[in-house]
């Protein structure tokens, strides 16, 4: 993993193709790392005219802008980002400003994305192929008037130096599920959030540290449609069939259709807090005479995003420490459990011993028994008696009364104790209390 600064020395002190070696990739994708950390690098041909002496002077590292990576790693690995903190008030003195003859980055070429999409039925919502991809969800009839919008606010945002960007790869935010009806009766099942396209990426702007995610949505309106001659269309647009004969065999039924009406969505891409906000248009007011005001709003979520994020973070350690409490609580019982049952294990084990012994002994005094009876018999019968006797004390292993103590287990051999008050507790006959 190199950091922003260190890369910054690294290209200024060495040839690009160099510094490449060093980390085992290309010239040009090394440049590419340079672009995505915001770090300059010497123009084509700068070492032939340091050489003699008539190299430009070296360009200064920038500040990080929000949302810039401050890593790289070619393995993929990277630093959290740090905390956000509340910003500073904007000045008075800095308005709001809609550049309407600029086009932000994230709008130049979307259209032509949005367009050139998967098929999708006539008046729906457009689908894009491409994923990373500013977040505006619109039908192909609304598309213009969503750019526009979402232009207007990038801009205005960007006017009072709020930078409005795809969220970086390694921020790890999420992108707000979004429900684009106009007036909702009743919460959604989570299969009816499928149908819409949404961006592999949150689009995000930066107020100070503060990411708040952005959405612009074209909101649906619930129509009545009739299906006639093979299709549906709006019931408005339907004409019953006129004469005597004429049978009507259409039916209606009602979907939620694009309204041509938007909403601005801002929301916490911070999967640790849930907030959102949102702006929407009537049929009488549009939404980008509300620009301004929905700026100021976003700027003022801002701080309270950060209590929130600090509130969050207080809860998790709480319930991390509850957590550590929990799990030592369950360790100490696990190991109460198992002493307990070590110990039952081997009173059990030596009961059986001293049966077997017992049962041993009874065997011994029938073998004994054999043994002196085979004195009284001939030669031959007392040969065979002793050599089947012989083959029985094989069969039955060893019956000395050490063995079968040796083999017994004792409740410190069958289980260590983890915490020494248990130790000590097995050590004195008596079971720890639980914490």
């Amino acid at each position: 993993m190199v950091s922003r600064d260190e890369l910054y020395r690294l290209v200024w002190s060495k040839p690009m193709t160099e510094i490449a070696q060093r980390f085992d990739v290309s010239g040009s994708y090394l440049a590419r790392v340079c672009t995505l950390l915001n770090v300059p690098r010497p123009e084509r041909g700068y070492w032939a005219k340091l050489e003699v002496g008539k190299a430009p002077p070296q360009i200064p590292l920038p500040a990080p802008r929000p949302g810039d990576p401050l890593h790289w790693s070619k393995e993929g690995a990277h630093i959290p980002p740090p905390k956000p903190k509340a910003p500073p008030r904007r000045k008075p003195e800095k308005k709001v400003r809609i550049a309407r003859d600029r086009v932000h980055g994230l709008i130049r070429g979307a259209r032509s994305h949005f367009e050139n999409g998967r098929p999708v039925d006539e008046g729906a919502y457009l689908k894009p192929y491409k994923k990373l991809l500013v977040d505006v969800t619109a039908s192909q009839a609304s598309l213009d008037k969503a750019l526009d919008l979402a232009n207007d606010l990038f801009n205005a945002l960007e006017s009072v130096g709020h930078r409005v960007v795809v969220a970086p790869a390694d921020a790890e935010m999420r992108r707000e599920r979004l429900d684009e009806r106009e007036v909702a009766a009743k919460p959604r099942d989570h299969w009816q959030y499928g149908g819409l396209w949404s961006p592999s990426r949150p689009t995000v702007v930066y107020v100070g540290s503060v990411a708040i995610g952005l959405s612009i949505v074209e909101m649906s309106e619930n129509v009545t449609l009739r299906y006639t001659n093979g299709g549906y269309i709006r019931e408005s647009e339907y004409v019953p069939p006129r004469g005597r004969y004429n049978v009507d065999r259409s039916w209606t039924t009602t979907r939620d259709l694009p309204s041509g009406r938007m909403r601005i969505v801002a929301y916490s891409p911070y999967w640790q807090v849930d907030w959102s906000s949102q702006w929407q248009e009537s049929r009488s007011a549009s939404l980008r005479g509300q620009i301004r005001t929905t700026v100021e709003a976003i700027e003022a979520a801002a701080p309270e995003l950060v209590a929130k994020l600090d509130e969050a973070d207080r809860q998790a350690k709480i319930r991390h420490q509850q957590w550590l409490i929990e799990e030592e609580h369950r360790r100490r019982e696990e190991d109460r459990r198992r002493i307990e049952r070590s110990i039952a294990d081997s009173k059990t084990e030596l009961r059986q011993v001293i049966e077997r012994w017992s049962n041993v002994m009874s065997v011994e005094r029938f073998l004994v028994g054999v043994e002196q009876r085979a004195d009284d018999l001939s030669e031959p019968d007392r040969g065979d008696v002793l050599e089947r006797l012989a083959l029985a004390r094989g069969f039955l292993g060893s019956q000395d009364p050490l063995d079968f103590f040796r083999a017994w287990k004792t409740p410190g051999e069958r289980y260590t104790p983890r915490y020494s008050e248990e130790r000590a507790a097995e050590q004195d006959g008596n079971l720890p209390t639980p914490p």
